[in-house]
This record gives structure tokens, sequence and C-alpha cells, in this order.
């Protein structure tokens, strides 16, 4: 912990209870062209059924705490793999329970650590005291396989100089998976982007649709097609091609009575399907004055990643998007708050050292930059970037930013950005506000602070950060004794 920082004393650590059930396909390769579940499935239903009622109720009674609509999500189980067994119309409950559980399996989210968090207002300030405010937290989880998830917490900061995080509320609670809108600029965009927007098919496609659209308009517009282009041998791989990728976005939403910590993102689409890392969480206010929650976050599939973008009214339905243009390229894509100048904002690091400032038209297809912090200082020589969405001061946009150095060490800085023109640098740290101390250098990844988004209230800074990739803390100080701390900047160049 800086000596500029004071200690919060709130902290958390990945609690390997916290699970969710998923499908559980064992061998999903085919053997001799006859897949395992077959297999599974004809070994289950082939033993005596006489205690398949107490072998399901015990199932229900060992499990039910752990998940959330336990015997819904069997049953969804079952139905999945019900075409491997011509019997299943005839199967009795304990039978459907049996069966989806032998084809489930828990998935502990944050078994392997708990890193990263992002703090927003909470959409929820009632039953507070005078000064108080409420805070939703977003969190890293990694798991096995390193895949990551976005999990939540509420948190309370004051009275005074407190921090308080609230239950880490259990079961994780199912979601519904559902399609999502498209703006036809982003979809034409990212069909450039991957080289889909040149034939006869595609184009008479996007000429069908709307300004917004989602999967149903996508499917009237193919069945419009002309019955000439249709007829063409390669008509059925451009179909299948725009289908995939209207199908990159989705939405979900988590039921009603759910508590916020109940909720956890799980990748969905093919890009984030080893996960969804580093999700830069902003309250984003609308030039109608509509505020929302805005989340710009990496997508991993194993070999490359896609920054993505997750919008939601609530914190409890959400709309997932690939980001798309030139300044979409890379990991840490952080949203301004609202507009500047009319135009949406970001820093990016699109060159994977460089902070630049990015502008769009519609917030998702990012196609212009312009340099602003360049590593120059030897604790963030090898690269550096955000730590979050700016946040507006009366000096100016202040960035908390991370720099890597010398022995792969993480350590976190700030600059001020001007207020109308943000590509100008006002102020920077030369020193670090926050580097790992000797209780913050062991972990799942050693010698890294790191956080991605923290908030004012009050005059104060609240900065949750993750420690070695592993577990949370929270430091604080003062905004104006920050932005005193910073030396000014003349020039024009990037600092």
């Amino acid at each position: 912990m800086s000596e500029r920082m004071l200690d919060a004393g709130a902290q958390l650590h990945p609690d390997p209870s916290r699970v969710i059930l998923r499908l559980f396909l064992p061998g999903e390769e085919a053997r001799d062209g006859h897949p395992r579940v077959s297999d599974v499935v004809a070994r289950l239903f082939e033993r005596p059924q006489a205690t398949d009622a107490v072998s399901a109720q015990r199932i229900l009674d060992d499990f039910g705490g752990r998940t959330g609509n336990l015997k819904a999500v069997l049953l969804d189980h079952a139905a999945a793999v019900s075409h491997h067994t011509d019997r299943w119309d005839d199967l009795t409950d304990d039978e459907r329970l049996l069966l989806g559980a032998t084809f489930s399996a828990e998935y502990a989210v944050e078994a392997a650590a708990l890193c990263n968090p992002s703090a927003v207002p909470h959409p929820d300030q009632s039953g507070l005291k005078a000064g108080q405010l409420r805070v939703a937290v977003s969190l890293r989880c990694i798991g096995e396989g390193h895949v990551s998830s976005i999990n939540f917490i509420s948190a309370v900061i004051g009275p005074g100089r407190t921090w308080t995080f609230g239950e880490r509320t259990v079961p994780l609670t199912p979601l519904t998976l559902g399609p999502a809108q498209w703006t036809l600029e982003h979809f034409v965009d990212l069909l450039e982007q991957h080289r889909l927007l040149n034939d006869e098919i595609s184009d008479a496609v996007v000429r069908a649709l709307g300004d917004t659209f989602g999967p149903t308009e996508l499917e009237a517009a193919i069945a419009a097609l002309p019955p000439q282009l249709l007829d063409r041998h390669d008509a059925a791989s451009h179909i299948e091609a725009l289908r995939a990728m209207v199908k990159t976005a989705y939405s979900v939403e988590f039921p009603e009575a759910s508590d916020l910590a109940q909720r956890v993102l799980m990748p969905v689409a093919h890009e984030e399907i080893k996960g969804m890392e580093d999700a830069r969480f902003v309250h984003f206010t609308t030039e109608d004055g509509v505020q929302e929650y805005r989340a710009t976050y990496t997508a991993y599939d194993g070999t490359r990643i896609a920054p993505r973008v997750l919008t939601s009214p609530d914190l409890r339905r959400f709309e997932s998007h690939r980001l798309s243009g030139s300044s979409a390229r890379n990991k840490g894509i952080a949203l301004f708050p609202r507009k500047v100048g009319g135009r949406y904002l970001a820093l990016t690091r699109s060159d994977g050292e460089t902070s630049s400032l990015a502008w769009s038209s519609d917030g998702r297809v990012w196609t212009h930059k312009a340099p602003v912090h360049v590593p120059r200082r030897l604790w963030e020589i090898v690269k550096t970037g955000n730590c979050g969405a700016p946040i507006e001061t009366d000096r100016g946009w202040l960035v908390i930013t991370h720099g890597v150095g010398p022995m792969r060490r993480y350590c976190i800085g700030a600059i001020l950005l001007d207020l109308e023109k943000p590509q100008r640098v006002l102020a920077r740290l030369e020193l670090p506000l926050l580097e790992p101390d000797d209780s913050e250098r062991n972990g799942y990844v050693p010698n890294v602070v790191y956080s991605c988004g923290s908030l004012v209230h009050d005059g104060i800074l609240w900065l949750p950060y993750g420690v070695a990739d592993t577990h949370i803390r929270v430091a604080s100080i003062p905004v104006t004794e920050l932005l005193d701390a910073m030396t000014p900047v003349t020039g024009t160049a990037p600092h």
C-alpha cells in the first residue's frame, strides 16, 4: 500500500463454494461415429429402476442449496440429451432428474482467483444514512481452466471514510439467454471487417434491413432473397455467415428477485468461450439524461482476444456486443461517462503499449484515435494503460492508470486530461499512486496491483483493486490531495 493511500480495511477473497451448474457432456468427441453420450444414457437406463426416486431426492438434497432452481436446471439438461433415448416421452420425473444430473457438473467460478474490480453507483440507493453511497462492484472471477466470468457484490461507502462490502449471497442464480438488437451501422462495419460484405447475398440482405434489427428481421430479409440468388452454389455459406455474425450478440436477464451478488455473467459467444476478462464499468449518462451502465471487457477464445461491450439499464438485464473498428483491437478500453463534443469517447491501447483517445459516432464502431500517454517512466516502461473509466472533476478528467515496469511489476498511477479537449494531458503523477508492497507481492500472478474502475464520493477517490490476481483490497485518497500531487504538463506531445 502506498503512503499516499489509506487502506479501507475491506478485503474479498475467492470462495470456491460459489458454483454454477453447467451442462456436462463427457467425451464430446465421437468414437467410431458413436458419441459417448449415447453409451452413458444406455447404461443409465439398463440399470434397475427401483431406487430412482431415492437417488433423485438425494441429489436434490445434496446440491439444492448450492444451485438456484436445481430441479429446473436438471430437467433442462435432461431435455438437451433427450434425443439419445427413444424412451423420453415415457420417462418419469425421477428418471429425467437422474438423466439431467448425469450430464451436469458444478463449476466453481472463482476457484482459482478473484481480482480486478470495477466500482459504479448501485441502481438502488434506498435505506441509506446521510452521506452514504451504495456501490456495485464487478469482479473478475477465475475458475477451472483459467476461464474468467463477471460476478458482482454490493458495498456501502460511509458514514465517513469507511467501505463495507455486502453479503456474497448464494446460490448463484441461473440466467435467461436471448437475442440482442443490432444497429445497421455496427453490423455493416463488422461484415466489412471480416470481409463478409463482398457478395450479392450479403448486399441484398443488408439493403433489406432497417436501422435497427434482430434475428427475426434478419430471417425475414433472408426469406425475401430472390430465388436466383438462393440457387447459387455458395448461397448457404454466405447466409450462415450472416446468421453467425448476428449470434455474436446476445442478451441475458436475471430474475427480478435475485440479489446483485447472485448474478454471474458466464461466457456465451464463441469468441469469449475461454473468458470474459477485466470488465470496466461506467455509469453512463446519455444526451437525453438517461442513465445506464456500460462496460467494456476482453473476450478470449483460447487463441485470440476481442473487445466487447455490455449495456444494462439496471445490472439485471444485459446486452453484449462485439466492438469494431481500427481503434478496438486490443485490451483495456475504457469508456467516458458521457459524450464529449457530441462524440462517444474512450481510452484505448490498440498498439499494445500506449494510451490513446478514441472516438465513435455510435459507441460501437471505433475508427479514430490520438495518442495521449506513452510509457516513459521506469515503473511503466514496458507498457501503460488505464484502470477504468475517466472520472470528471472540476479540474479535468482524472484517469487512474497502470504501468508495467521491470520484473513485470504492475503499479497504479494517474493522469489528468482537459475537460473539453481530452487529448490534452494537463498533469501526471511522476511516481506510482499504488505499488505492490511485501503484503501484496505473492499470488496467482505475483507483483501486480490492478483496478478496472474507481469512483469519487464526497471528495474521496475510492479505489478497489486486485492484489496479485488473487484477492481484492480497497484504498482511498482525497481527490484534491491526488490532484495537487500531480506535475503539470506543458506542450502538446503525448506524455
